[in-house]
């Protein structure tokens, strides 16, 4: 068990189901690797790619640690009065569109 793995197995309610799925889906499809930082899951390859971030009303924020240099013609991304990181929103596994991450990945500079 990693220190991620551990990490979602402290979490309750619906956060924990879209940690799960989403964390899932980073190392499946991206070829990530996970470690806690900051008391969150980060993923990385050469440098920080992106985290999850759980937050209020049950959800998580799959956040950008370099948003700033990816593409938002979707408009997908929330700076919330951020520079550089921006995230997108989850509060249930069916809202996670793949087809979107996979645009975003591809269009990351530091992931491939």
């Amino acid at each position: 068990m990693t220190d991620v793995d551990a990490y979602i197995t402290t979490i309750e309610g619906p956060q924990k189901k879209l940690l799960c799925v989403l964390h899932e889906l980073i190392l499946t499809q991206f070829d990530l690797q996970p470690k806690i930082r900051f008391r969150v899951p980060f993923y990385f390859n050469k440098s920080w790619i992106c985290y999850l971030n759980p937050i209020k009303k049950e959800g998580v924020e799959l956040c950008f640690v370099r948003a700033n240099e990816l593409s938002n013609e979707s408009g997908t991304l929330d700076f919330k009065d951020r520079k550089q990181v921006a995230g997108i929103s989850y509060f249930s596994p069916e809202d996670i569109d793949e087809t979107v991450l996979k645009t975003h990945h591809s269009r990351s500079s530091p992931i491939g």
